[in-house]
């Protein structure tokens, strides 16, 4: 029989300071209250590494299909992010071809190290220039438009749509202002996708879009959208905020990156970087029937949130947790998730951001610095990574 104590409730944490300096708070609950209900949020949070996974690695009990989220209303749809089973299976397999280790190695890997070369070549030497605003986002925006079959997207189009979206989704306090900026988005995507769409029946190729349209028996075109809106939402934000947080990283740990030029250990920054501030901060499932984690009872109705952020700072399996380090003995983070919703993307932010990118850019300005790094500014409750990065470019 299920202890019938529910988890503390704590009405003193805002989403304002879980959105400018969540990792104190997260130190705390894992210490003292590590599932707590937070009332600012109307979620109850988990924050130690193994009640996450498991909470991850368990949809029978734990189903993404919450629909208390403000996923469905930032998007106009019900997306594969919120549904369970076949029909999530279905959906996120509609794209895998354009997602597909070889498919990344052969087309999108390729295109991406031009990308890099010419997004490189327009950054000027010895001046002091906002690198998150110059190169983390936009390039991150040019290689997602073709991987997505939306070339003509602007990088300014694709990074608006996945701020808005991004906004929306983590609206928690389910403020007007972000769904009206979302529902802005959503009609201009919807309008290139809908062009897009017979520009790819038209004349085929690689993209995403034009397998999930091409496809022998296709999804219907409106989860085709919600997919491909989906993969703009996440597939700007990580690798754009993973790349700046590593070279913030770097910047203040030289050390370290000495050691990961000689050792060429740019796999493993790559993964310290999005273990130390993980992009995605935090995710919801819906219980679905009363389940007990450490000795408080879980109510079935209930949604609970999985602080990934905090699992990756639990010292039960981090020494240093806040401090960026490269060489640490073992890394299982939970940045990409775990179980049937694990990061879709995550191969090929590790083919680009972390195999080409980091080397890339550290080769070409071997001297940059940091004048100031009280000047970055981090932000983000549900996605989190620095939104400014003045470096020094030697």
């Amino acid at each position: 029989m299920l202890d019938h104590r529910l988890a503390p409730l704590d009405s003193t944490i805002s989403i304002d300071e879980l959105t400018v300096a969540p990792y104190p708070i997260y130190r705390r609950l894992r210490a003292e209250t590590p599932v707590l209900r937070v009332t600012s949020v109307g979620r109850t949070f988990l924050t130690k590494a193994a009640d996450c996974k498991y909470v991850k690695d368990t949809p029978e009990i734990f189903s993404s299909d919450d629909p208390n989220t403000p996923m469905k209303r930032a998007f106009g749809a019900h997306t594969l992010m919120r549904k369970d089973g076949k029909e999530h299976m279905a959906e996120r397999m509609a794209m895998a071809p354009a997602l597909m280790p070889k498919t990344v190695q052969d087309v999108w890997a390729p295109l991406y190290r031009q990308f890099v070369d010419e997004y490189l070549d327009r950054l000027p030497v010895g001046k002091i220039v906002d690198l998150h605003v110059l190169l983390s986002e936009p390039i991150a925006a040019r290689i997602l438009a073709h991987i997505l079959g939306i070339p003509e997207a602007t990088d300014a189009q694709m990074s608006f749509w996945s701020q808005a979206l991004i906004d929306g989704a983590g609206n928690f306090g389910w403020r007007p202002e972000p769904f009206e900026v979302a529902d802005r988005a959503n009609a201009e995507m919807n309008a290139m996708l809908a062009r897009a769409v017979e520009r790819v029946r038209a004349e085929p190729d690689r993209s995403a879009l034009s397998v999930m349209v091409n496809a022998e028996n296709p999804i219907p075109e409106s989860q085709i959208f919600a997919n491909i809106k989906i993969a703009i939402g996440g597939g700007i934000n990580e690798p754009r905020d993973a790349l700046s947080t590593i070279v913030y990283g770097f910047l203040t740990e030289p050390e370290q990156l000495e050691e990961t030029r000689r050792e060429g250990a740019w796999g493993p920054a790559f993964e310290e970087g999005i273990r130390w501030v993980a992009p995605i901060q935090a995710s919801s499932r819906l219980v679905l029937e009363d389940v007990e984690i450490r000795g408080f009872r879980i109510p079935k109705g209930d949604t609970v949130m999985t602080i990934q952020a905090s699992a990756n700072h639990d010292e039960e399996l981090f020494d240093h947790p806040e401090r960026f380090d490269v060489f640490r003995a073992r890394n299982p983070h939970q940045s990409f998730g775990s179980g049937p919703h694990h990061c879709g993307g995550a191969h090929i932010a590790r083919r680009t951001v972390g195999a080409i990118m980091l080397e890339a850019l550290f080769e070409r300005f071997p001297n940059m610095s940091l004048p100031d790094p009280e000047a970055v500014l981090w932000r983000g409750f549900g996605f989190r990574g620095p939104i400014n990065l003045p470096v020094k470019l030697g």
